[in-house]
């Protein structure tokens, strides 16, 4: 399946978050990755401590991916395509990170941050597409981007 994204703009952002999902982590850290194809799939995570790593793809429709993640220095990097997908994503400390790419229909995409130098960035694709970001703190920032 082919995606394009319709703005300069959005290609670099999605690009960005990637990248920074993609650093190293310290010894000790903790790595979830989850890959899951087909239909009615769901997966619900829940990490505390410092560099923390959650990546979740989802291919199919129907499906739901629910974090919560306590420390510093995080990282959850969904990607959902297919149409129903909802991921919803809670973080407390600093310097966290949340990226999601909703490829699809009818995507739903809640975060939640508490705490300082937090960062959002949810890019949706397709019609009836939902993104909600709330953060308690300050230099916290949000890049949504929906077409």
């Amino acid at each position: 399946m082919r995606f394009a994204l319709p703005h300069t703009f959005a290609g670099a952002a999605l690009c960005a978050l990637l990248a920074l999902s993609a650093l190293p982590a310290d010894a000790g850290s903790n790595r979830v990755t989850v890959d899951q194809w087909g239909r009615e799939n769901s997966i619900a995570t829940t990490q505390q401590g410092h560099r923390q790593r959650i990546s979740i793809t989802q291919n199919g429709r129907s499906n739901l991916a629910l974090h919560r993640q306590d420390g510093a220095r995080n990282r959850v990097v969904v990607g959902q395509s297919g149409c129903n997908n909802v991921a919803d994503t809670e973080q407390g400390g600093a310097r966290n990170i949340v990226g999601i790419s909703q490829m699809g229909c009818r995507n739903d995409a809640t975060v939640t941050q508490g705490g300082h130098r937090n960062a959002v960035g949810v890019i949706q694709t397709g019609s009836g597409n939902t993104a909600k970001a709330t953060q308690h703190g300050t230099g916290n920032v949000v890049l949504i981007i929906q077409d």
